[in-house]
């Protein structure tokens, strides 16, 4: 269904140095820079982070959040661990199973813009 998704910044190289460490623990590549924007692209879909083209401050939706798929708990506590470690903070509760029908380990962190990301992994029943 998606292409792609991406996201405002105010600082172009915080959000890559801050992406290139988070996504990193994914097995993701650094991101290629294209002007005012960054890319991390992978086989199933890319993830971005621009500037506002109009120029305007970034800012962060208020209700949104950003999924980020891990293939263990652990890779969910490396990515979050990542995160604060570059300048993220951790939000919602910490990192841990949260169950409403489908049993999920999720970490969830706001990037240096305030944007809210998270780490998800499907525990298999």
């Amino acid at each position: 269904m998606f292409s792609h998704v991406m996201i405002g910044t105010n600082d172009l190289e915080k959000a890559k140095a801050f992406y290139d460490k988070l996504l990193g623990t994914l097995g993701v590549e650094p991101a290629v820079v294209d002007r005012h924007r960054i890319f991390y692209r992978t086989k199933t879909g890319t993830f971005s982070v621009s500037k506002p083209i109009d120029g305007k401050p970034a800012t962060a939706a208020n209700g949104g959040t950003i999924g980020f798929l891990a293939k263990s708990q652990e890779e969910a506590d490396a990515w979050h661990a990542a995160g604060i470690a570059a300048g993220g903070t951790t939000c919602e509760e910490p990192p841990g199973i949260r169950e409403g029908g489908v049993k999920m380990y999720l970490a969830y962190l706001r990037d240096p813009d305030g944007n809210k990301i998270c780490a998800l992994h499907r525990v298999p029943a």
